[in-house]
């Protein structure tokens, strides 16, 4: 009676198996601040912050990395600033480049190294906390740390190092699987159907693997599906191409955190990745500082109804929202995170943790003051107060609302059946589950009611473990 159910669920929640979010090594410390120096000709750094502003131009500079046990220098770093209207703000970010003039240079596993000053968050915590939820989730996602950046010996203040992303993010997250296009998506990525010009795409969807093909025909082929697939064709017609599980979750999570400034709402600060061996697009969350009740457009992030998140200009959102099965997974999906990785008292305290560990070097950090006039002290009450003007709502206040209301919003999951076999017919063929057991070993007989963690004992005798 488990064989559809349990075959299915392999579908719908393994995806999730395939992707590994590695553990946290030297580059990236949990415990500790580090510092980063960064040495660089003064009139190169005089033209990086004048003449080229705009410009991803990499000047000549020598790294140095010094923690609590050990310090690393790598000489001739590419350096730079990086982000988009961050670059007019007094706090600049910056990336590192390992290999921009020794090729094949890197440290610590990593070829380019983000530098992200975080000028419009006062608690220079929401970045860092979204992509800790998404980690714990299961979502591909960066990894961060906080260092202390100096360049010429003089203190910049307190940064986030946060995981680029590129060819060594995808090694790292999809074992023997990593050598598909990635695009990195600009504002403007509504998924709107622009024709089969691949130069129609291009200044949107910026290909950053394998650039010497230049192929853009899977992402075209996704974003026609998308637009012209019919009502009746297109749950399956995505399901081909797109990990529709993967994205329901992500979405679920962008909604919790407030991530307004991405794909559903500002058709902007993702990545797709076309995985080699199924062909099908994985979406990535990435940029995530308007978070947690940061607000320019007067809108109440925290109250907003979960079902009603994204923009009618959003096909993608809109048409698998219209999906009733894909609707009853999203609904599965923020039922999960709310009571796996939205708890407030769990991410209140780790925020407490967090702002113990860094408030030495945010305090010491004279330009967060320079863009919006934060203070020590805004800091400091930044879990408990909120700062006003854009940034509405305190961490706490955010994230207590946020999740009473998404519990109260949230409907019930209905456990409807898939509108199409999504690839059942080849499963069945191959193995059936033949036993069901919670992970003390305790048989399953009710599947319908359990929620949890269960594992599943197929014919041919694998052992499984998913969630539901």
């Amino acid at each position: 009676m488990y064989r559809v159910l349990f075959l299915f669920m392999i579908l719908a929640e393994g995806v999730f198996s395939q992707m590994v979010h590695p553990s946290n090594n030297d580059a990236f410390l949990q415990d500790e601040v580090a510092s980063i120096s960064i040495e660089i000709n003064p009139e190169y750094m005089e033209t990086i912050l004048t003449d080229s502003l705009y410009s991803d131009y990499e000047y000549p500079a020598s790294f140095t990395y010094a923690a609590s046990n050990f310090t690393e220098t790598i000489s001739n770093v590419g350096f730079r600033l990086r982000g988009n209207t961050s670059r007019n703000a007094e706090k600049k970010s910056f990336k590192v480049a390992f290999n921009a003039f020794v090729q094949g240079q890197k440290w610590n596993g990593l070829e380019k190294m983000n530098l992200n000053g975080e000028h419009n968050d006062v608690s220079i915590m929401r970045s860092r906390l979204s992509n800790q939820i998404l980690a714990s989730a299961g979502l591909p996602c960066s990894r961060t740390s906080y260092v202390k950046l100096f360049i010429n010996e003089e203190y910049k203040g307190l940064y986030i190092n946060v995981e680029h992303i590129d060819d060594e993010f995808l090694q790292r997250r999809f074992i023997d699987d990593d050598e598909g296009n990635l695009y990195k998506c600009f504002w403007g990525a509504d998924f709107n159907y622009l024709g089969n010009n691949q130069q129609a795409y291009a200044d949107i969807y910026e290909l950053k693997t394998n650039k010497t093909e230049n192929d853009y025909t899977g992402l075209i082929s996704l974003i026609e599906v998308i637009n012209n697939s019919s009502d009746e064709d297109f749950p399956c017609a995505l399901w081909e191409v797109f990990d529709v599980e993967l994205y329901l979750k992500t979405l679920a999570l962008e909604i919790l955190i407030g991530h307004w400034d991405g794909h559903a709402v500002n058709k902007n600060n993702f990545y797709m990745y076309q995985r080699p061996s199924d062909g099908k697009f994985v979406f990535i969350q990435y940029d995530m500082d308007n978070t947690f009740g940061i607000d320019w457009f007067d809108v109440d992030w925290a109250n907003k109804n979960i079902y009603f998140w994204g923009e009618d200009e959003r096909p993608l959102y809109q048409r698998v929202m219209n999906v009733p099965y894909f609707r009853d997974r999203f609904s599965m999906y923020m039922d999960q995170l709310l009571q796996d990785s939205f708890n407030p008292n769990v991410l209140i305290a780790e925020l407490n943790t967090t702002q113990s560990m860094i408030s030495d070097a945010a305090l010491a950090d004279d330009y967060k003051e320079l863009d919006y006039g934060f203070s020590d002290l805004d800091f400091l009450n930044a879990i408990d107060d909120a700062f006003g003007a854009h940034v509405s709502y305190s961490l706490n206040d955010y994230i207590t609302t946020r999740y009473a209301t998404a519990s109260f919003q949230v409907e019930d999951y209905l456990s409807l059946e898939p509108p199409c076999n999504l690839g059942l017919e080849e499963l069945l063929s191959e193995s059936i589950a033949i036993s069901v057991t919670d992970l003390n070993g305790k048989t399953i007989n009710n599947i319908d009611s359990f929620r949890g963690i269960y594992l599943v004992l197929y014919s041919n005798g694998v052992v499984k473990k998913y969630v539901k």
